[in-house]
């Protein structure tokens, strides 16, 4: 699985309250989440964001409750993946579970910046900053987890019976 795409970075502690405001949790529509998307703390996100950018974060990226429409709004949004120093874990397992490809890199995310150019290549664990010409390792992919981010999510994967 490779991403290509240009980074838009948040720091430490971003919550799910911050990546969707609860007064948005009432619609289950993606793409009205996907316009209310990280609007309390950064109200031009939906204007920058296009497809296949890269989000890039602190520690304890997701924290907060257990919504499942954090991930919805920042996948819908175009985002295709989120390297961040470390995730909370029911916003990691969401994540994968909705097709929304993470991976935990302190050092990438460290060192990359708002605004450059990033690969992932996720079947061998390499992220490129293109920008600076640094490349940083991180885990691969398990296969299980790149069929279900290839399908959509775990219940997409389920249905054309790639997991069992």
């Amino acid at each position: 699985m490779k991403f290509t795409g240009k980074v838009i970075k948040y720091g430490d502690n971003v919550d799910t309250d911050v990546i969707i405001p609860a007064r948005y949790l009432n619609t289950s529509d993606h793409k009205e989440l996907a316009s209310h998307c990280m609007e309390d703390i950064d109200k031009d996100f939906t204007k920058k964001v296009e497809q296949g950018d890269i989000m890039v974060a602190g520690y304890n990226f997701g924290c907060g409750s257990s919504r499942e429409h954090a991930p919805i709004a920042i996948k819908a949004s175009g985002i295709s993946l989120v390297i961040a120093k470390t995730f909370a874990r029911i916003f990691y397992r969401n994540s994968i579970n909705i097709g929304l490809a993470i991976v935990e890199c302190p050092e990438a995310a460290e060192a990359i910046e708002d605004g450059h150019k990033v690969e992932a290549d996720l079947d061998n664990g390499v992220i490129y900053d293109l920008t600076t010409n640094k490349e940083y390792k991180t885990q691969p992919f398990p296969e299980f987890i790149q069929k279900i981010i290839q399908n959509g999510g775990l219940i997409e994967s389920i249905k054309k019976g790639e997991l069992k």
